[in-house]
């Protein structure tokens, strides 16, 4: 470990944090350039700018700040600067109530880790990580399993962990495009890096319910968001209910680990983080690309609805390659960075089942299973994401009006798109470099992982006693090859059976013309996944008669909403409960100064008898 001062830290763990925030931050304010020209004026760009510096600075306080009053003034200043980003637009009063319920929220997630940090600081009369760390080892295990509950509640909101998700889909579709880059492929990771310092390194696992809470919450958290996310039609909240869903993949491996620190198997908790911490950074890279070409396709048409769109592969296609591959990066397809770590977390799961019994044998299957049907249905959301918007005909004049985005714009999806590629086919180079931050963050030797530089090998002889088998092998770049290889013969068929063929209209199914009125629409490819989870979603929907007379109906009008569950069942009673409690404590307040004094000797007499007593 090599300290700059008694203040900041620059272990393994904070160095990796501080690289996700760079490359991510790099290629959004690159990107923001272009995307602020022509939308502002001068001042309020330059106060952009200037908000952008200060919160990547307050994020990387956050990942290096080595006492309890550096990290919380940075967590505070690092929620702060991203409220004046919600609110950025104040001119519209969606912006305004997105920044209310994320202010609000944040906060109530900041109370749960001050109340974390004071009993932590009760017990070590020091803000210090280290002498925290030696006076969580001494205290009961009630209190431990109170500060992690705690913990993870305060940590669980800014993730946007279910059912703490709520603020997440409304701040980050109205903060610029830039700006929701970087809140949703680097903020909400402070998080995780909070739950990974303050749980594994300060307080430590002893119980093996914690990392078992964990992957409940993560499990529920992936299909939560991807279910709402097929059901969404505006690209940005598409994009922020897939951050939940990925940040529940990440939690899949972090809780993993947890349970294998708790049972004593170190090496597969080692393997487990690794799969978590490849997985976070993958997510930043092509979560940060999705938001910055929802940006530029925002930019271009002037809406954030998909059923605005269509056509755009041939107006924007630059924007079009880039969507795609983060769009393939995200649904987990070979030989991109998303399948590598998704691939690694399934291993994770499945060694996991190797070396337990009985009911956690199940329970881990369960989550593997859980977690390919996530894959499967992130899959059809981008299928319907990149077809309703780039393919098709112009449903708009939104559409049919868009325009390719500036250099800069480009340059910054540029840049996370081949980083996208690279975190993909040099998968065995970076799971190295990962297992060496794992293991320095749980104390392991992880030389007992091998991975080759170019082929990704799991030693399973080393993880577990017992014979196990052959090797688990996966080599990507041999992958890579070989659908290049297979692309290319494709391309040759084509060519050679395009000499020929004849050039004709496409077939309209016997219609008599075929316009933009009868394409697919999002609304229509979400229906099928509707009806399979509308135990959860509750789905209605609403039909108008327009007429000219009493006789002749000139249209029908026909809309189809999903039931907010969280919303409805879970905050607008709390909601309701809250404003019944403060109507009551407003009867105190009768304005009477006598009653006020009165108020106040009440308060003396129980200050005198408190201090009395002890």
């Amino acid at each position: 470990m090599f300290n700059l001062s008694a203040n900041f830290i620059f272990d393994p763990l904070s160095i990796f944090f501080i690289f996700v925030i760079l490359i991510v931050s790099s290629a959004a304010a690159l990107y923001s350039h272009g995307y602020l020209k022509n939308a502002y004026t001068f001042p309020r760009k330059v106060f952009a700018w200037v908000l952008l510096l200060i919160f990547v600075c307050s994020m990387l306080l956050v990942v290096t700040g080595s006492n309890l009053l550096v990290f919380i003034i940075a967590w505070e200043l690092m929620s702060l600067v991203s409220y004046f980003f919600v609110v950025f637009d104040f001119q519209y009063n969606r912006s305004i109530q997105a920044g209310m319920i994320y202010i609000v929220i944040t906060h109530i997630g900041t109370a749960f880790l001050l109340a974390a940090f004071l009993m932590i600081y009760q017990a070590a009369h020091s803000f210090d990580f280290i002498a925290l760390k030696d006076a969580c080892h001494l205290l009961p295990m009630q209190t431990r399993n109170t500060i992690f509950l705690l913990l993870l509640i305060g940590f669980g909101t800014k993730a946007g962990i279910v059912p703490m998700h709520i603020w997440l889909p409304y701040a980050h579709p109205q903060a610029p495009s830039h700006i929701s880059s970087i809140m949703s492929g680097v903020m909400i990771k402070t998080a995780i890096y909070g739950m990974i310092r303050f749980i594994f390194f300060i307080l430590g696992i002893t119980s093996p319910w914690w990392g078992i809470l964990v992957l409940i919450l993560a499990i529920i958290s992936c299909l939560v968001g991807v279910i709402y996310a097929l059901m969404e039609h505006d690209i940005k909240k598409l994009l922020a209910y897939h951050s939940v869903e990925n940040i529940g993949i990440i939690l899949l491996g972090v809780g993993l680990g947890m349970f294998f620190v708790s049972m004593n198997l170190p090496y597969l908790a080692v393997f487990a983080l690794v799969a978590g911490l490849y997985h976070l950074i993958n997510h930043a890279i092509f979560k940060g690309l999705l938001f910055l070409c929802a940006g530029s396709v925002c930019k271009a048409t002037g809406t954030r609805n998909m059923e605005k769109m269509g056509g755009l592969i041939k107006r924007m296609p630059h924007t079009a390659v880039y969507f795609l591959i983060g769009a393939m990066a995200i649904s987990a397809l070979p030989p991109l960075n998303g399948f590598v770590s998704e691939w690694l977390t399934l291993q994770a799961f499945f060694l996991g089942a190797l070396n337990t019994l009985g009911g956690t044998k199940v329970f881990l299957g369960i989550c593997a299973a859980m977690l390919a049907l996530t894959g499967g249905l992130a899959a059809a959301c981008f299928v319907k994401a990149f077809g309703i918007i780039f393919l098709a005909q112009p449903r708009s004049q939104y559409a049919e009006s868009a325009r390719e985005v500036s250099w800069s714009m480009k340059a910054g999806m540029f840049i996370l798109a081949a980083l996208v590629i690279i975190f993909g086919l040099a998968a065995g180079s970076i799971v190295k470099l990962l297992i060496k931050v794992s293991a320095a963050t749980l104390g392991v030797d992880g030389s007992a992982l091998n991975l080759s530089a170019y082929n990704l090998t799991l030693n399973l002889q080393a993880l577990m006693p017992g014979p196990v088998g052959k090797d688990s092998y996966l080599s990507l770049p041999y992958l890579a090859a070989l659908l290049v290889i297979l692309g290319a013969i494709f391309f040759v068929i084509y060519r050679l059976a395009k000499r020929k063929s004849l050039t004709y209209k496409t077939w309209d199914c016997g219609y008599y013309k075929v316009g933009s009125r009868n394409e697919y629409t999002a609304t229509a490819f979400s229906k099928p996944f509707r009806i399979a989870f509308s135990f959860f979603l509750f789905p209605y929907h609403k039909t108008q008669k327009v007429r000219e007379s009493f006789y002749h109906v000139k249209a029908f009008s026909y809309e189809t909403h999903t039931t907010p569950v969280f919303k409805k069942y879970v905050y607008y009673p709390l909601l309701a409960w809250i404003l019944k409690f403060a109507r009551l404590l407003r009867r105190i307040q009768p304005g009477s100064i006598h009653l006020y004094l009165a108020y106040i000797f009440a308060v003396i007499i129980l200050l005198i008898m408190f201090i009395n007593k002890f």
